[in-house]
């Protein structure tokens, strides 16, 4: 396997990896919290940060890196249009993910401990939980937008 193939295939698998660890999270994560079931709560919450070091993390890391060489690889200048917005959307989903991460942990530890206590979920989880999910939303259409702008590569301009 040529160099390209396989940093094209890296590339491919870990956006699938990203995409479907993404969705599959936040599908499970949402549809807890709407059941309010405390125990499914903290469960769901801890197996979405789970998720997210052991492949969102890596498949954030590798997509640039992958997608940066590959760049390389075929000559193309990162002031290419569709690679530039390619580049943009991954800081707008970056910037969306890093307090999605911060919210998640507190959101288990505040779920693991009201269901240590016996207690009620604290406002505050409630709070979190609507801002995770608003974040969620710039995230996904960024990261939809450039497996759209990576399949088709569209030339912008005259």
């Amino acid at each position: 396997m040529t160099e390209y193939l396989l940093l094209k295939s890296l590339h491919i698998f870990s956006t699938l990896l990203l995409f479907g660890t993404g969705l599959g999270s936040a599908f499970y994560k949402w549809m807890a919290d709407r059941g309010g079931d405390v125990r499914a709560i903290a469960t769901t919450n801890r197996h979405v940060v789970l998720a997210d070091w052991l492949f969102t993390t890596p498949t954030i890391v590798l997509q640039p890196v992958t997608g940066l060489w590959l760049a390389h690889l075929l000559g193309l200048p990162l002031t290419t249009p569709w690679l530039l917005l390619t580049l943009i959307l991954y800081a707008i989903a970056g910037l969306c993910w890093l307090p999605v991460v911060a919210l998640q942990i507190r959101m288990r530890n505040d779920a693991c401990h009201a269901l240590a206590t016996g207690a009620p979920l604290p406002e505050r989880y409630r709070r979190d939980a609507r801002l995770w999910f608003l974040l969620g939303w710039p995230a996904f259409v960024s990261m939809t937008l450039i497996v759209l702008l990576m399949v088709f590569k569209p030339h912008f301009g005259g």
